[in-house]
C-alpha cells in the first residue's frame, strides 16, 4: 500500500506533458530573417523541410501585434489537454521603431494552426494589466522597462489558482528596466487556460549578469527540467542548467557543458526538440555572427547533454529564431492544403 502511494504521488508531480501519440511530420515556426512576422516550414523527418506561404507571414502580423504590429521569437506549443495550440511572441518592430527596444508580448491561441487570436501584453502599463494587481511588484515604475524579449511557455499542471483551479502555463521571458535593473534577467508570469491573462512577472533567473533566450523542456531520462540560455556575462555562449522545479532554484549552469562547435561566433535563440522514436534530443538555435545570419540544429543525448554534429538547417529559405512542433497527419495535411490553395 505505501509503495502505491509513493507511486501515486510520484505520478502526480511529474508534468502534465501534452502528447502526440502518431507523429507524421514537424512544424518548424519561426521569425522570418525578412522581415518581422512568423512564418511556417513543414518537415517529414525533421530533417528536410519546405516553407509554407513562400515563408511570409502565416497571420495579419499588424492587427495581432497590438504594440509596435511586429513578431518575433515565435515559439509554439500545444494547448492543454492537447486540443488547440498556442504561441507567443515577441512585440517588436525594429524596422519601424529603428531601436532594439520594445515593451510586450503576444499570447496567440489557434484550434487549427490557420486561424489565429491574440492578446497582447503592453508592460509598460503596469499592475493593472494583469490578473493579480494587488500582488506584490518587481518594479517601482513598469513605465521604463524598455526590452520584454523572447517569450516562451510550457503547462504547469500542478499550478494552483488562488481560488483553487488548478493548471496554468508558465509563460518566461527576459526583461529590462531601464532605471531598475542593471541587466537583462529572466522571469516569469502564469497564463489561463483560456491563454488571455496573466500574473505580474516574477525572476527566474538572476547570476549577476544578462541572460535572455531561455528554452525549458521537461526530460524524462532524468525526470528534471533542463534549461538552455544565452549567458552574456562570463564565458559566453549558449549553456544548460537543471531544475526539479519550473520556478527553480535554477543553478549557474556548468561552463564545461555548452555549444561549443562555434568556436567565437555568436548564438542564441536555441530550442531543443525530440524525433519520434528517439530519445535523443536536436537543438536549434541562431548563429548571428556569420552574414547573412545561419540557423543551425545540433544533437544531443537523451539527457540534453553533449552536443554535437550541427548543421545548417535544411530548406527553409529566412529561417530564424523559433521553434518545433510534432504534427499528426490530419494536422500536416491541413496546413499543406490550406497555403498550397493560397498561392
Amino acid at each position: 500500500m505505501k509503495k502505491l502511494l509513493l507511486l501515486c504521488a510520484l505520478w502526480a508531480s511529474l508534468p502534465a506533458m501534452p502528447q502526440l501519440k502518431d507523429v507524421y511530420g514537424y512544424l518548424y515556426c519561426h521569425m522570418s530573417r525578412r522581415g518581422e512576422w512568423t512564418a511556417f516550414a513543414l518537415s517529414r523527418d525533421g530533417e528536410e523541410w519546405h516553407d509554407l506561404n513562400q515563408g511570409n507571414e502565416v497571420y495579419d502580423t499588424r492587427s495581432l501585434s497590438g504594440i509596435e504590429g511586429g513578431a518575433r521569437d515565435a515559439y509554439i506549443t500545444r494547448a492543454s489537454g492537447g486540443k488547440g495550440f498556442v504561441m507567443v511572441t515577441t512585440d517588436m518592430c525594429v524596422a519601424k521603431s529603428r531601436k532594439w527596444s520594445n515593451y510586450g508580448i503576444n499570447l496567440l491561441r489557434s484550434k487549427d494552426l490557420i486561424h489565429w487570436e491574440s492578446v497582447t501584453f503592453d508592460f509598460r502599463k503596469g499592475p493593472g494589466i494583469f490578473c493579480d494587481p494587488d500582488s506584490s511588484d518587481v518594479y517601482c515604475n513598469y513605465g521604463k522597462i524598455r526590452r520584454v524579449w523572447a517569450p516562451q511557455v510550457i503547462w504547469d499542471e500542478n499550478y494552483r489558482w488562488p481560488d483553487g483551479k488548478r493548471g496554468g502555463y508558465f509563460v518566461y521571458y527576459s526583461l529590462l528596466n531601464d532605471r531598475e535593473d542593471k541587466y537583462d534577467r529572466v522571469f516569469y508570469s502564469y497564463a489561463d487556460r483560456s491563454f488571455t491573462r496573466l500574473t505580474k512577472p516574477r525572476v527566474l533567473v538572476d547570476w549577476g549578469y544578462a541572460t535572455i533566450d531561455a528554452d525549458i523542456n521537461y526530460v524524462e531520462a532524468d525526470g528534471k527540467y533542463h534549461m538552455m540560455i544565452k549567458k552574456e556575462g562570463g564565458q559566453r555562449g549558449i549553456f544548460t542548467t537543471v531544475s526539479e522545479n519550473l520556478a527553480g532554484p535554477w543553478p549557474l549552469p556548468d561552463d564545461r557543458d555548452y555549444v561549443d562547435f562555434e568556436g567565437n561566433k555568436q548564438c542564441e535563440g536555441a530550442s531543443a526538440f525530440r524525433l519520434a522514436g528517439d530519445s535523443t534530443w536536436r537543438v536549434g538555435y541562431v548563429e548571428y555572427s556569420s552574414h547573412p545570419t545561419k540557423y543551425r540544429i545540433c544533437k544531443a543525448d537523451k539527457f540534453l547533454r553533449n552536443f554535437h554534429s550541427p548543421e545548417d538547417i535544411k530548406g527553409v529559405a529566412d529561417p530564424q529564431h523559433g521553434s518545433f512542433l510534432p504534427l499528426s497527419k490530419k494536422e500536416y495535411q491541413r496546413l499543406e492544403r490550406y497555403w498550397n490553395k493560397k498561392k
